[in-house]
């Protein structure tokens, strides 16, 4: 159902505007703008230049000047004048000044009174002296730390500067370097493939230019030798196919005890090929491999608790763990060994013995 206002507008929908347009004059067109102007002001889909019309009769003098402007509106502010004060200031104070009120002092010297030798005594110590009284009734603000901690530690003087003196920096003594590694590695590995019985324990550690084919080589003699106990690689840059070289060694070594491969190159693949080995060998006892050159992630660590799990020999395990899971696990599966191996030692069967009893074992 049509309304009257619908029918009113159905005769203007065949207009032609543009021919409306075509036939306004120019007074009418000027007339029309102002009109949509009014309707609308703050349309914001239209440009900015044209949201307003324009209402400048003077034809422009030119591009814009920038510093020009800037120069007219500073002389147009200062020939303007400034808007009277309606209370002009006079630079007169009004009211009372406050001043705060002093506080007496009191003499801390005249409230105390001491037996006379004491009196004196101060009177006639000397600077060490007094440096060791105040240190002994705890002024140490009045000290340095080394004065008042070398006071309290001995029971003649010692501070001879006295409270007035210049702090000095502690005197460290120098430690030495520590002297490089002289480990023969040609005649070690010589001794190790000959099976030398006084050869129990080779440390090449941070010597840094073995090559990776002088560390196989180790590992390939330590296959067949009976009488090295600990072996230790520490910061010898060795990496994955080191490690895997000592894997091997460790399914076919029954005397090696413990192995440390710690700072080194080695990655994740590494690390799982010596723990799937630690599966045949019921010999060693520690194992060490922190410290690598990138962690080893959780994955890793994961597999290393489930093989920890599966050895019942290993006691000491060198790694700190990034997850607490992995962590957990392995901690306790080296706590079992050991309490089995304290049992072993007893020669006594488990039930026996309570967790008390164990720690004593």
């Amino acid at each position: 159902m049509s309304t009257p206002f619908k029918k009113e507008l159905e005769k203007y929908r065949d207009v032609d505007e543009d021919d409306l347009l075509r036939k306004l004059s120019e007074e009418e067109i000027q007339q029309l703008e102002d009109e949509l102007e009014e309707l609308d002001p703050d349309n914001e889909l239209l440009p900015v230049g044209l949201r307003q019309k324009d209402q400048t009769k003077k034809a422009p003098t030119g591009p814009l000047n920038r510093d020009q402007l800037l120069d007219h509106l500073e002389k147009q502010a200062k020939e303007s004048k400034d808007r009277d004060d309606l209370v002009p200031y006079t630079g007169e104070k009004r009211g009372k000044q406050w001043i705060p009120k002093e506080k007496p002092m009191k003499s801390v010297i005249d409230s105390v009174t001491l037996e006379p030798e004491l009196e004196e005594a101060l009177v006639n110590a000397t600077d060490a002296e007094l440096c060791d009284i105040a240190a002994i009734l705890g002024m140490h603000t009045l000290m340095s730390n080394q004065q008042y901690y070398e006071a309290l530690a001995s029971s003649t003087i010692v501070n001879k500067e006295g409270l007035n003196s210049v702090i000095q920096p502690t005197q460290y003594k120098p430690v030495p370097d520590e002297l490089p590694n002289s480990t023969d590695v040609e005649e070690t590995l010589k001794q190790v493939m000959e099976n030398d019985p006084e050869l129990e324990e080779i440390n090449l550690n941070n010597i840094k230019n073995i090559p990776l084919a002088t560390l196989r080589a180790y590992a390939e003699a330590l296959k067949d030798n009976t009488h090295v106990k600990k072996f230790s690689i520490v910061g010898t840059r060795s990496n994955d196919p080191v490690a895997v070289s000592f894997a091997e060694m460790l399914k076919v070594n029954k005397t090696l005890k413990s192995l440390n491969v710690e700072s080194n190159f080695i990655t994740g693949n590494g690390i799982l090929a010596l723990m799937k080995a630690l599966q045949l060998n019921n010999s060693l006892v520690v194992l060490k491999i922190d410290n690598q050159c990138q962690q080893l992630g959780n994955k890793v660590e994961m597999e290393i608790a489930n093989m920890l799990e599966k050895n019942p020999v290993l006691l000491k395990f060198g790694y700190h763990f990034t997850q607490q899971g992995p962590r957990l696990r392995a901690s306790n599966a080296v706590m079992s060994n050991n309490d089995l191996a304290r049992i072993n030692r007893a020669d006594v069967s488990w039930p026996r013995f309570s967790a008390l009893e164990l720690e004593e074992i």
